[in-house]
């Protein structure tokens, strides 16, 4: 017998994918959970980079200018939906009226070439993390993998999302929980 998944409000939260995710795309990934309802739920993957896309090549796709120094910002695969839209997400002391969604008292996320632009011209969020494409899940949908033991959840850190190198956030998420990557097994027990 199944037991329900509780009705938890997953937004602001990170998802841990388990060992044994039976999708490539989310192998070993890390999800901030940015929307999360009866409805279904979004999230941005944050370990996953695309080396192939530069932010110097997007912006002069786009016809942005930059500062002559400023840094390369890495661009992440942030999921399979809409993979030609692109999601910033960032420091909550960045706000655009009616265009970012505040998640939470940190984050806030954006889908908007004026946050481009800004980043750009130095006048970005403190921090920042670029995607291309989300990760969508309809309703019951996420709930349904997470008691098929396909992800752990646990609160987000600043540290994680931002500071941590790609390579480590998996890793650094399960110490969160205080889990050892390598005592993780792949099969849902059941009591």
């Amino acid at each position: 017998m199944e037991m329900p998944v509780e009705n938890v409000n997953l937004c602001g939260k990170l998802l841990i994918a388990m060992p044994g995710m039976n999708d490539p795309r989310f192998e070993k990934s890390v999800v901030y959970m940015c929307a999360h309802s009866d409805d279904g739920a979004m999230g941005l993957i944050l370990n996953k980079p695309t080396p192939e896309v530069k932010f110097a090549d997007l912006l002069n796709q786009l016809s942005i200018e930059a500062l002559p120094d400023m840094p390369e910002t890495p661009i992440h695969f942030g999921g399979p939906v809409e993979v030609g839209r692109g999601f910033v997400l960032h420091t909550a002391d960045y706000d655009l009226d009616e265009i970012t969604l505040q998640v939470d008292a940190q984050f806030g996320m954006t889908a908007s070439r004026d946050i481009l632009t800004d980043i750009a011209n130095g006048e970005g969020p403190k921090q920042a993390l670029l995607a291309l494409g989300y990760a969508g899940w309809g309703a019951g949908q996420l709930e349904h993998e997470i008691q098929q033991n396909g992800w752990l959840t646990c609160d987000a850190s600043l540290d994680v999302v931002f500071d941590v190198a790609d390579a480590g956030k998996w890793v650094a998420a399960l110490k969160l929980l205080g889990v050892d990557a390598l005592m993780l097994s792949a099969t849902a027990g059941r009591a």
